[in-house]
């Protein structure tokens, strides 16, 4: 799912290793990985978007690998991957934490994740609009809540944030409060590029 004026994220921040992208979705973030990425390994619960993505994976810049699987079990090995990339993915999957476990396994001691996620905002008025409207709108929206801590989740997960800008990019609110931002496991914080 793409929002216009969210926060650009940038694959090419990561290391050179292979790349795990959560959540394949139409393949729309391809275009944002360079050469100097290995591979990129997407994994994707959904066989019809796997599908959909087919023809932005040919014309990727990088090789790209579709592994079918869902988040709380990514089938990589642990400590395989130097860079995870999380975009829009963790408003609907529905074990967030265990998403993030599996995220912090398959890193590198040194990985990096990179995320863009949106999610609760910081002004009580519009958090109290999210938490009254996710019940409904998880409904229609693929499980998308938008009032999901990620901050707080992506920390609780055993991430120390490096970076992170987050930020209204547009109305209404209760669906704009973005997270942009680098962490990686906590016994090793990233250091910016």
């Amino acid at each position: 799912m793409g929002y216009r004026g969210a926060p650009p994220l940038d694959p090419a921040r990561g290391r050179g290793g292979p790349r795990p992208g959560r959540g394949l979705g139409s393949g729309l973030n391809l275009r944002l990985y360079e050469t100097r990425a290995a591979r990129v390994i997407a994994v994707e619960p959904s066989p019809g978007l796997g599908r959909m993505a087919s023809r932005r994976m040919a014309e990727a810049r990088v090789p790209v690998d579709w592994v079918r699987g869902a988040g709380e079990a990514i089938p990589l090995s642990d400590g395989s991957v130097d860079t995870a990339v999380l975009t829009w993915t963790l408003c609907s999957v529905a074990d967030p934490a265990g998403s993030l476990a599996e995220v912090r396994r398959v890193l590198k001691a040194r990985g990096r994740l990179l995320f863009v996620e949106h999610g609760r905002a910081p002004d009580a008025a519009v958090r109290r609009w999210q938490e009254r409207l996710t019940p409904h709108w998880r409904r229609f929206s693929g499980n998308c809540h938008l009032d999901r801590p990620i901050e707080a989740l992506i920390r609780d997960a055993g991430f120390t944030v490096a970076e992170l800008q987050a930020e209204y990019i547009g109305l209404p609110k209760f669906m704009t409060y973005f997270y942009r931002g680098i962490a990686a496991p906590a016994a090793a914080a990233p250091t910016s590029p």
